[in-house]
């Protein structure tokens, strides 16, 4: 089942980060079928590309949702930008659009304020999703703390559903 109707059609999120990356396959307006991380160990963007594919393969999406990594005020690591252009460029072979969307918009769509916070958008996804985030979601981040790795799994959350809100 690839895709249902144009409303309806699968999506997959992926929010690639420093020790690999969330995703949430997602149908309808808010139907979740899938939600988690993958982790990648040794070359991270191998394992994650190959982790990709996987996901790829099994969900079919008609539609690939990525942060836009090279949009104005980005501040993402070399390897996660390269890591971005190689999921991309995997989605295309596949013939899979891809569409990106940049922390900004992220921000101003879900929260109304461009300088919001991911625990702000964490914690509002929350509570959209209570059955499959509420249980997930980490406790605000310390400032002497790295960020939670379960935090991957809201950052793909919050591109799917800025992806559906933009498409209404």
């Amino acid at each position: 089942m690839n895709q249902t109707t144009a409303k309806d059609f699968r999506i997959l999120a992926i929010a690639p980060s420093a020790k690999g990356f969330g995703f949430v396959v997602m149908e309808g307006q808010k139907t979740i079928v899938e939600c988690g991380r993958r982790k990648a160990d040794g070359d991270k963007n191998a394992q994650s590309v190959a982790k990709t594919k996987k996901l790829l393969n099994f969900y079919r999406p008609g539609v690939l949702v990525l942060q836009d990594v090279e949009a104005k005020g980005s501040r993402r690591a070399p390897r996660i930008k390269t890591l971005n252009r190689q999921i991309k460029g995997l989605a295309q072979k596949h013939k899979i659009e891809v569409k990106l969307i940049s922390g900004k918009q992220l921000r101003s769509l879900l929260l109304g304020n461009p300088r919001g916070t991911k625990q702000e958008m964490a914690e509002m996804l929350a509570k959209q999703f209570p059955d499959e985030l509420a249980s997930r979601l980490p406790p605000k981040r310390k400032l002497w703390k790295s960020e939670d790795s379960r935090m991957d799994i809201f950052d793909a959350m919050a591109l799917a559903v800025v992806f559906r809100m933009r498409e209404k």
